[in-house]
Parts: structure tokens; C-alpha cells; sequence
């Protein structure tokens, strides 16, 4: 009898490749806002500007000091700041269109179709568990042709909590009728989704996309997707 039985799969950066489609919607948006003509000369400065104050207020929301909202929209604001651009109804309005743009990108991490139905196939039970906004993750897995192989998504929103926490694991455990010892969760952060899931007793596999070193010891470690087929 195969030990596992539920598959847990964090979303962002482990299947669908947020980087990639974060830059493309961020172009647009450089573009559809004509921000060249209010003296944002460069996207890359824009770019790189966005990367930072995304990167502080994402952290300040997971630690619980700021609301989903505030995030939304301030690193639009601070981003804006950084070209003396103090327009807040601007930053809003660019958050609103930055989310309608963002979950309608498709690209995915190279073999994330094929293993997923390798791993359906295989009747193993698929599920997601993901720190992002519940409308914005349903939207990315929906338009990138991933729906349909998870039973479950749990989100930070639905659970209200989010990885790292030991409650959003015990929530999505209760929600799929899931057991502890037959269950997997499969992720590209260490801290939220491995050291996460380990501290909620569950096995883990960091997907190390990046080929980084780390002193937390996974269950297993795979570089490419297509290696779960080794596992499972």
C-alpha cells in the first residue's frame, strides 16, 4: 500500500510561474497607465522599485501588521513615490487593473500539465494550499487549464490564516478529510511551505527551482517537476 494519498501543492512559484507573469502584467500596466509620460523614463527602474515595496509590505501582511487591501494598493503608492508621484488615486487605480492583468497570465513552470495528470492518473488527490487572494489564485488556475485537477484550493483568506502557521494546514487537513501520515505538501518556500508543513506534521518536498542551499531537511528535494515521478 503507497504511503500517501493527498497531495498538497503550493501555487505561486512552485506551478505557476509568478515572476515570469508578474513582470509581463507589470509591463502593460507601465504602458497602459503611459507612465513614460509622468516621468517614469524606465520600467526597469518602475520594475525593480515595485520588487522592493512588494517584497516589505508582502512580509508586513503575513506578520499581520497591514490588511490585504493596504497591500494591494500601497506598493503601487510607494512605488510611485519613488518618481515624486504622491497620486494615491493613481496607485489604487493601478492595483485594481495589476490584479485584473495578473491572474489571467498562464505561463507555468516547464511539465506542471504533465505531471499533474501523471499524478490524477495515478488517483492520487490533488489539492492547493496558497497564501495568495482567493478571487486572484481561483482566476491564475482557471486561465492557465490547472482547475481541474485539484479537489481543494485553500487560501490565507478562506482559512484566515496563513502558511507558515500550523492552522491553515490543519484547516486544509479537516477540509479534504485528509490524514496526517498520508499526506504531502509540496512547495517552493522554506519557510512557508517546508518548515511550514514539517511543523505541522506533515511530510515535505521542496520544489528548489532555484538550486538553493538550505540547512532545513525536506522529506525530499526535486529540481524540476517532472523528478516527482520518482516519488510517486
Amino acid at each position: 500500500m503507497r504511503k500517501y494519498q493527498h497531495l498538497f501543492f503550493d501555487l505561486d512559484h512552485t506551478l505557476w510561474d509568478f515572476d515570469t507573469n508578474a513582470r509581463a502584467s507589470l509591463e502593460e500596466l507601465y504602458l497602459e497607465f503611459d507612465l513614460l509620460s509622468r516621468s517614469i523614463p524606465d520600467f526597469e527602474a518602475f520594475y525593480e522599485h515595485y520588487l522592493h515595496h512588494n517584497k516589505i509590505l508582502w512580509e508586513r501582511y503575513q506578520q499581520g501588521f497591514i490588511k490585504a487591501d493596504e497591500l494591494k494598493w500601497r506598493r503601487m503608492w510607494r512605488t510611485l513615490l519613488e518618481f515624486k508621484i504622491g497620486d494615491e488615486a493613481l496607485a489604487k487605480e493601478m492595483s485594481i487593473r495589476f490584479l485584473d492583468l495578473l491572474p489571467q497570465k498562464r505561463r507555468l513552470f516547464p511539465y506542471t500539465q504533465e505531471i499533474l495528470q501523471y499524478l490524477r492518473d495515478k488517483d492520487y488527490v490533488l489539492h492547493l494550499i496558497t497564501n495568495g487572494f482567493q478571487k486572484t489564485q481561483w482566476q491564475k488556475i482557471k486561465a492557465s487549464g490547472i482547475d481541474q485537477f485539484f479537489t481543494e484550493v485553500i487560501t490565507s483568506e478562506a482559512s484566515n490564516s496563513m502558511k507558515p502557521e500550523a492552522e491553515i494546514f490543519a484547516y486544509a487537513l479537516k477540509s479534504t478529510s485528509a490524514q496526517k501520515e498520508t499526506s504531502i505538501m509540496i512547495g517552493d518556500n522554506l519557510e512557508a511551505d517546508i518548515r511550514g508543513g514539517m511543523n505541522a506534521g506533515l511530510d515535505t518536498i521542496f520544489v528548489n527551482h532555484l538550486g538553493v542551499n538550505t540547512d532545513i531537511k525536506p522529506t525530499f528535494i526535486i529540481h524540476h517537476l517532472k523528478e516527482l515521478e520518482s516519488i510517486f
